[in-house]
C-alpha cells in the first residue's frame, strides 16, 4: 500500500479566484474609487490574491501597487462567494476596511499610468454608482457593517437586498 500524499490530492481539487479590495474614506466620508484602464466600470483598490498569498496580504500588495500607499488593513467588512456564470469563473471576495485617509497620505497617492487612469473621493451614494452592480452590493453591504448597520459579513450569490 502506498503513502497517502495529502499535497497532491489537494492540488488536484478544484481552484476558485479569489480577489480582496479596501475601502479607504478622507475626512469628510468620502469614498475612494479607482477608474481601471483595462475596463469600463470604476473599482475600489485591490485586486487578485496570488498563490501562497492572504487575502489580507494582496490587499496591502495591491494598494502599495495601485495608489504608493503602504496601508494596514483593519477589519473585514465582506467575503463573497459567487458561482460560475457564462463569463465569469466562480470566486470568493474579501473587501477590508481601509480607514480614513489623511490629507497627506491623499496627496501622495501615485497611480500606476498602465493600469489605473483616476481616482476620486466621492459621496458613498455617488461613489457606489461608478461600480458594477455586484460590486455595488458588496460594497453598499460593508457601508452598512461599517456603520454598525449590519453584522453578517458573508454573502452569497448576491442574492440579498443590501441597498
Amino acid at each position: 500500500m502506498t503513502e497517502w500524499d495529502r499535497k497532491a490530492f489537494q492540488q488536484s481539487l478544484p481552484k476558485k479566484r479569489i480577489s480582496a479590495g479596501c475601502l479607504f474614506f478622507d475626512a469628510d466620508g468620502n469614498l475612494l474609487v479607482v477608474n481601471p484602464t483595462y475596463k469600463k466600470p470604476w473599482e475600489i483598490p485591490g485586486g487578485c490574491v496570488e498563490a501562497n498569498e492572504s487575502p489580507r496580504t494582496a490587499v496591502i500588495r495591491e494598494v502599495a501597487e495601485e495608489l504608493g500607499l503602504h496601508c494596514s488593513p483593519g477589519r473585514l467588512l465582506c467575503v463573497d462567494y459567487s458561482g460560475e456564470t457564462d463569463s465569469k469563473t466562480e470566486r470568493v471576495q474579501f473587501i477590508f476596511d481601509g480607514g480614513t485617509l489623511s490629507p497627506i497620505e491623499i496627496a501622495t497617492i501615485q497611480l500606476p499610468a498602465d493600469e489605473l487612469s483616476e481616482y476620486r473621493l466621492l459621496p458613498p451614494q455617488k461613489a457606489i454608482k461608478l461600480l458594477n452592480k455586484s460590486l455595488r452590493k458588496r460594497v453598499c453591504h460593508c457601508l452598512r457593517v461599517r456603520a454598525g448597520k449590519a453584522s453578517k459579513i458573508y454573502l452569497e450569490e448576491q442574492n440579498q437586498t443590501f441597498v
